[in-house]
């Protein structure tokens, strides 16, 4: 088969490639820009607003997560041999075009119509406001000059690179910077439109990138909108479809007028339902009732509802499964830093004063309740306690310190197997400071909140930073759309005075 016929059909193979692969590959370019950490462009106005942040669609902000990491069976080999296919095929066109260019007279046809879509390109990646880059663009490659002179052998080829390489250096984010300047250093033709291809191919994507995070916030008010619209639809049917929701707000809201549990121990100021500034304070005194304190507390109560629950709010049964695994994961970093507050109080400040055996005995315990998570957590227990021990003996063995005694050993694990009881002190501390962190996350923010740990959650903080960011992601979106629904129930819950000062809708 000629060459030409062999490219044919090697494109035409190209459209049968599924389009899951091809997403695949623009979410591994895209992540090139975002991994960076830096601004869009500094060269250019439009470009230095753009941060490179994750990116959610109307109907997928934050239900589908999930399904990010799944790979259908197979598609790894797919894309392995889609790969070997089209570098054999690239290798194979680029020989082609360095044997047009070897010839006497060199044929420039080939190297023309490259040159066009290099053009495309870089007139794809401007703004329409961009006029002046424009007609640059357009008067320093036109085709019809270029192909006059590569008829006549005047063809000036470096100075058309150099332009193409300077324009590329305006252009390109700063993570292709360094490509870019390393096709600087190409003398040889074939390899240098190679090179170039491959790093505008990279910057059309960060282009998209930019594109759909110009759009973001217009996307996601008209997710809200849609959602609030197929809801209120469904409640014009169906008037009885917020009863659930109103006996949600009811349960919170009493529940933050009962008395406070009396003592003076940390454990009732922990339980006050304003304790996210100082919970001494709140204690004393506590704030009268607002829409802001009742939402922040029928939010929680929903990482502790009953499974055999069905009275499930009805403005966030689509987020129930999003609410069970941070449920999930709550139980696990409850349990986690309870293995750690237990474990300190043996091995003492040395062990853990060094972060690398902190981390080492949190991969151990993470990694022994996931492998345990379809199992009694007596069972998990069981295990990570024989494994935390033995870490610790090793530990104090190998900086020469004395190890724990058979006496100290077996009291460690039982206190840490007695953790598996919902029951166990140092458990229920650790829930309920837990809760009270994510309460201050609700109102305070995720950044403010971790500004004043309470005791014994220093160690899993990157864990807690990480837990409450999607327990705030998820609520904030439920408030923006429903919170018109909440202020109509909290009316009837909450004096109109304090419905009014804080409006549902605005939080």
């Amino acid at each position: 088969m000629p060459l030409e016929g062999l490219i044919v059909h090697f494109f035409l193979v190209l459209d049968t490639i599924p389009l899951a692969s091809l997403v695949a590959q623009w979410k591994e370019s895209s992540c090139l820009c975002r991994r960076c950490g830096n601004p869009w462009v500094r060269k250019i106005p439009w470009r230095r607003k753009w941060q490179p942040t994750p990116v959610f669609l109307p109907g997928k902000s934050h239900r589908q997560r999930s399904m990010a990491g799944y790979s259908p069976r197979g598609h790894k080999s797919q894309t392995l041999l889609e790969g070997r296919i089209r570098e054999t095929m690239h290798d194979a066109f680029w020989e082609h075009l360095k044997e047009r260019l070897s010839a006497t007279p060199p044929d420039f046809n080939c190297a023309l119509e490259l040159l066009k879509e290099i053009k495309e390109i870089l007139l794809s990646l401007l703004l329409p406001r961009q006029n002046r880059l424009r007609s640059e663009i357009e008067e320093a490659l036109d085709m019809d000059l270029l192909k006059q002179e590569a008829e006549h052998g005047s063809l000036n080829v470096p100075h058309l690179s150099k332009y193409i390489l300077n324009m590329m250096t305006l252009l390109c984010a700063p993570v292709r910077d360094e490509a870019v300047q390393k096709l600087e250093n190409i003398s040889d033709p074939v390899r240098l439109l190679r090179g170039i291809f491959q790093v505008l191919s990279l910057m059309k994507m960060d282009m998209v990138n930019y594109t759909i995070q110009s759009l973001q916030p217009q996307l996601q008010e008209h997710s809200i909108q849609f959602e609030r619209a197929k809801f209120q639809d469904l409640l014009n049917k169906q008037p009885s479809l917020l009863d659930h929701t109103t006996r949600w707000l009811t349960r919170a809201a009493t529940e933050l007028s009962a008395p406070l549990p009396s003592g003076p121990g940390p454990d009732a100021a922990d339980a006050s339902s304003s304790a996210c500034s100082s919970p001494s304070e709140a204690a004393s005194s506590p704030e009268p009732l607002s829409p802001t304190m009742v939402l922040s507390q029928g939010f929680l109560n929903l990482l502790l509802w009953d499974p055999e629950d069905d009275e499930f709010p009805e403005t966030l049964l689509t987020d129930r499964a999003r609410l069970q695994e941070l449920e999930a994961q709550l139980r696990q970093l409850t349990i986690l830093a309870s293995v750690l507050l237990v474990s300190s109080s043996f091995s003492g400040s040395v062990l853990f004063g060094s972060p690398q055996f902190v981390d080492k005995l949190k991969r151990v315990t993470k990694a022994l309740l996931e492998e345990f998570k379809s199992r009694p957590e007596e069972e998990a227990l069981l295990t990570v306690s024989e494994q935390v021990a033995q870490e610790i003996h090793q530990s104090l063995k190998n900086m020469g310190l004395a190890a724990l005694s058979s006496d100290n050993t077996g009291s460690l694990i039982g206190q840490l197997q007695d953790v598996a009881r919902k029951e166990n002190c140092v458990r229920s501390v650790i829930d309920q400071r837990i809760h009270l962190f994510l309460k201050c996350c609700l109102v305070l923010g995720v950044q403010r909140s971790l500004l004043d740990l309470p005791g014994g959650l220093t160690l899993i903080e990157a864990e807690l930073a990480e837990l409450g960011q999607k327990f705030v992601s998820l609520t904030h979106h439920n408030q923006q759309v429903f919170g018109p629904y909440y202020t109509e129930i909290l009316k009837g819950l909450l004096p109109p005075a304090q419905v009014l000062e804080t409006e549902v809708a605005s939080l």
